[in-house]
């Protein structure tokens, strides 16, 4: 490190004035490892506790840790955020039967899984089963604790735990597998511990693999579900119950329709056309919603744009969407996209979503987008004039 030639630092009112070098002395594990030469640098001037540098400072590496809270958080007690519910949600017939399972499978059935390909609404059945276990402030089923995390990975896996064992039983932060080993021990029941009723939702798991070592103890006080596409054998076991999640029945599907659409003058026929044209799937079903909401258009027209583009896209598309979809769905994705590039910044919503598409689907950072590196290339994509 060679600093010459440096101008001048005062300080005033308890400030720090630096000229020169300050930092670890060479050879240290702290000190500069490249060489470095500074030299015609300016003057400074601090006041009221800062400091003023016109030399070179080193203060190596600082590292700050969250400090975990010296009391436990009382109960009930949440952690993770429980997905909104969608608009025009339906109970359905698999709702009733893990409600049922539990309310009367006594105490052998301890984790329910709720298992389909995409888009049937797992997450939803899931997300309106702990909003009502938690609402219910009855004594006897109500719970104390609700931990809901995005199980996509084993990352997050721990992360959740994690967070529940720092906020619960004061574990370190800094360490989070042995924070989440730690939440774990704290829900297995003890003989002389006051009990907790709690409820662990991991939603969405990608692969059992994941949960290796990560399943929630059994517990005559806790309850565990789990949603997913998988069926693996992996997944089954004793206290483990099974729900398959299908696609809306064509009484469910025209209600989800009826609903979303109050106040337009469609016939049921026209409606029921449509679900069929979908395949039934929810997914496929809110996308045309959707759309008819915002455009206007009848659902007669909806279903000749929705017929063209299908047969459009049947000539590129390949032999096998992923999880067992079908091409309407892929259409009426493609038609929801188009619509959404017309709308101002015009042209902006394909570029989006294909950086969406790179990045957690879970939770995307608001900077992501506005940063030079996510943002930048969005502006570029616009066309001279878009706003």
């Amino acid at each position: 490190m060679t600093v010459t030639d440096t101008g001048n630092a005062q300080a005033t009112d308890d400030s720090t004035a630096i000229t020169g070098y300050r930092g670890p002395a060479p050879g240290t594990s702290n000190a500069p490892h490249a060489p470095a030469h500074l030299s015609g640098t300016g003057n400074a001037t601090a006041a009221n506790s800062a400091i003023a540098n016109t030399g070179h400072l080193s203060i190596g590496t600082l590292a700050l840790q969250q400090r975990a809270s010296q009391e436990p958080a009382p109960w009930p007690h949440q952690v993770g955020v429980i997905p909104s519910a969608a608009r025009s949600f339906q109970q359905r017939a698999e709702a009733d039967r893990l409600r049922t399972t539990v309310q009367h499978g006594g105490t052998a059935v301890l984790t329910q899984l709720l298992t389909g390909m995409g888009g049937v609404g797992k997450t939803q059945l899931a997300a309106d089963y702990a909003r009502a276990a938690w609402n219910d402030t009855s004594t006897a089923d109500g719970l104390d604790v609700l931990v809901w995390i995005t199980a996509s990975a084993r990352s997050p896996i721990v992360t959740g735990y994690a967070q529940a064992g720092v906020e619960l039983c004061r574990a370190d932060p800094g360490d989070p597998e042995q924070a989440a080993s730690s939440f774990l021990a704290w829900l297995t029941p003890k003989a002389e511990a006051e009990p907790c009723r709690w409820l662990i939702v991991l939603d969405d798991v990608a692969d059992p693999a994941d949960l290796r070592g990560l399943w929630p103890p059994v517990s005559p006080h806790g309850r565990t579900l789990v949603t997913t596409r998988r069926r693996d054998a992996a997944l089954v076991g004793p206290g483990r119950h099974t729900i398959e999640v299908g696609l809306f029945t064509q009484e469910e599907a025209l209600t989800y329709l009826t609903t979303s659409l109050t106040g337009r003058d469609e016939s049921a026929d026209e409606l029921t056309a449509l679900a069929d044209d979908l395949g039934h799937l929810p997914l496929a079903l809110a996308q045309a919603s959707a759309y008819l909401i915002d455009t206007g258009e009848t659902v007669a027209d909806y279903r000749d744009l929705l017929a063209d583009r299908t047969a459009a896209l049947a000539d590129t598309a390949p032999d096998a969407l992923p999880d067992e979809q079908a091409l309407p769905l892929a259409a009426a994705w493609s038609l929801s996209i188009d619509r959404a590039d017309t709308l101002r910044p015009a042209g902006l919503a394909r570029p989006m979503l294909h950086l969406a598409a790179l990045l957690d689907a879970n939770g995307i950072p608001e900077w992501a987008f506005c940063e030079p590196s996510g943002g930048t290339t969005l502006a570029g994509t616009l066309p001279v004039g878009a706003g």
